[in-house]
């Protein structure tokens, strides 16, 4: 898959822009089509989808979502963390979210890591930082835990609907996780 703002990071060095160059040009060709759709910031099917912040994970199109349908919230590895309920206690308390939907993901990169990154991290710059790195070597286990953190958060209004979701990056498809397995 490819976007009008792709070119390969050589070629962008050779002619002198930065990706980021590159995305606010796409953005100015975008804009100048743009017509307000004039929607509300609640999402109109009242989801929020947790994901994996991983490159190869197009939502939108893997779940049948349009523009306005959802809110998502991504991360490394989709974990769902303090600013995680944080977003998800905003999208149900103030823009009526009531269903969430975990998305975790094959071949993820939180699989090779371990907490040790942290410790690398401080021996680096002098900081450990005050975030867990939330590694793991079991998906389902994963989204396990991040569907029961979400169930008992005392902060969130709707936790009768919470489904979890491993996406194989090589087939596209959704295999759901049983909570209680």
């Amino acid at each position: 898959m490819s976007t009008s703002a792709q070119q390969s990071p050589a070629e962008a060095v050779r002619t002198g822009e930065t990706v980021t160059d590159r995305l606010v040009e796409a953005n100015q060709r975008y804009a100048a089509d743009f017509r307000d759709p004039g929607m509300d910031a609640r999402p109109v099917l009242q989801v929020a989808v947790v994901a994996c912040m991983d490159a190869r994970l197009d939502l939108h199109a893997a779940l049948g979502l349009e523009l306005g349908d959802c809110h998502t919230i991504r991360n490394a590895g989709g974990v769902v963390t303090d600013d995680v309920i944080r977003s998800l206690t905003i999208s149900q308390r103030a823009l009526g979210t009531r269903s969430v939907i975990l998305v975790h993901h094959t071949g993820c990169g939180l699989e090779s890591l371990t907490e040790d990154f942290r410790i690398e991290l401080e021996e680096e710059v002098g900081q450990r930082p005050a975030w867990a790195v939330e590694s793991f070597r079991d998906v389902d286990q994963d989204v396990r835990q991040s569907m029961q953190r979400v169930r008992t958060s005392p902060f969130l209004l709707h936790t009768d609907d919470v489904r979890g979701f491993v996406f194989d990056v090589t087939t596209g498809l959704l295999r759901e996780i049983d909570p209680a397995a």
